[in-house]
């Protein structure tokens, strides 16, 4: 599908909306499960295109484990998938057998030394078949004795939470000491909870985690609404003049760093309120004209968090962006990019190693300014997709290329806009 159109509603918008399940939990399961002796059950385990992709692989690696040919190495396409690339590097390494972890160009780009360099200090067999520190990979699988490793947390928590995830199988158990600034902490966390949900014991200090050699504990489990996929209904809300969303599964008390967005969006005039069965968002009146943003710990929000101070014409000072560059498009260049087409500028500086884009409201104003033959590019990237759909709200209809992107962690997304009443050709 090469373009879509997207057409505001023409009603207020009053819906239910039954978000996807968490992409970032049903992945660590899934590895959880593989490391596990006995079978257990994952209840509403995410139907996006990663987690399929994850699941996918595990079974074509759990098919060359029971084969007698395991002479010539087996090459696994993570394609653009960076969470299922980076739990594979450390699951193989454990793996008995010869593996080649790849992926499209996109993925190519984006860097893996880090994690290599930590699996490589415990004895892991890891070579590069391009270019150094970054994908493809030869995987040469054998038993890790564990023991302790330093690695640097500023590129990516999913480097962490993928040694964790294999530190119980390790026979001398895996000591992680962590350098620098903790990036996507929240993630880290949610890590070390699911861990602990299947009674691995584990050791907290200052910058250092500790887990001896212990087997998990089977226990069924019952993925939680995806919090990142309710980022871009907080947008609609915030951009509409009147809005009420119930958004079924979500849980107040989660173990998702992104339920941060119910705090950050009553600043853009949104109120979130909690039952048993989900959350109630609606539109208020009010919404504050400066804003500041650390993006740190909540990187997967900023495309929608971005895009609606944009809408609403707040000025905004957004940090904490540096790992943007590495995702499954440069967030940065392409939030930047596009909207340009709105008049819409962030202007980037370098402050402290960190990247602080300024957002600059002098634009055109809203009611005399339309978008004509303009289509959105997506980059390849979910999130900008669907960040950038409800802006259709201001602009009554828009244009979103490569649509099918959604499909990577949320893959209901049109189809729930048009329940939402919106109008998609």
């Amino acid at each position: 599908m090469k373009a879509i159109n997207v057409s505001k509603p023409e009603k207020p918008i009053k819906t239910s909306i039954s978000v996807p399940a968490s992409k970032s939990l049903s992945n660590r399961l899934l590895i959880i499960k593989e490391l596990t002796d006995k079978d257990f059950n994952i209840e509403n385990i995410s139907k996006s295109d990663d987690t399929k992709l994850l699941n996918d692989l595990l079974l074509k690696i759990k098919e060359s484990l029971n084969s007698e040919e395991k002479s010539n190495p087996l090459e696994l396409d993570t394609k653009n998938a960076g969470t299922v690339i980076r739990f594979l590097t450390s699951f193989l390494s454990i793996r008995s057998g010869n593996w080649i972890l790849t992926g499209n160009e996109r993925m190519k780009s984006r860097p893996i030394g880090e994690l290599v360099e930590a699996l490589r200090s415990i004895g892991a067999k890891i070579s590069y078949l391009e270019n150094p520190g970054f994908p493809p990979l030869l995987i040469k699988g054998k038993n890790l004795q564990g023991g302790v490793i330093e690695i640097s947390s500023e590129l990516s928590s999913q480097f962490i939470s993928s040694l964790l995830l294999i530190a119980p199988k390790l026979k001398n158990g895996l000591t992680i000491k962590i350098n620098g600034q903790i990036s996507s902490a929240p993630y880290i966390d949610m890590t070390i909870k699911i861990l602990e949900n299947f009674r691995i014991k584990i050791s907290l200090s200052e910058n250092k985690i500790k887990i001896e050699n212990q087997n998990y504990s089977p226990q069924n489990y019952e993925v939680e609404a995806d919090w990142s996929a309710a980022s871009y209904w907080y947008e609609i809300v915030a951009l509409s003049d009147k809005a009420e969303v119930f958004l079924n599964g979500l849980k107040k008390n989660s173990l998702q760093g992104d339920s941060r967005l119910a705090e950050i969006f009553k600043f853009l005039g949104v109120e979130t309120t909690y039952f048993d069965k989900g959350i109630l968002l609606k539109k208020r009146n009010n919404f504050f004209r400066n804003i500041k943003i650390d993006f740190q710990n909540i990187p997967d929000l900023a495309p929608a968090i971005i895009v609606s101070c944009a809408g609403l014409g707040i000025k905004g000072k957004f940090t904490g962006m540096k790992n943007l560059r590495i995702k499954e498009s440069d967030r940065i260049l392409a939030v930047k990019t596009e909207l340009k087409k709105i008049d819409f500028k962030l202007n980037e500086t370098i402050k402290n190693h960190e990247w602080v884009l300024k957002a600059d409201s002098n634009r055109k104003n809203i009611d005399n300014f339309k978008l004509k033959d303009t289509v959105f590019e997506t980059y390849n990237d979910h999130r900008i997709a669907m960040a950038f759909a409800p802006l259709s709200i201001l602009y009554n209809s828009i244009a979103i290329n490569d649509p099918d992107v959604v499909k990577k962690s949320y893959p209901d997304f049109w189809d729930h806009l048009k329940k939402a009443g919106f109008i998609i050709k």
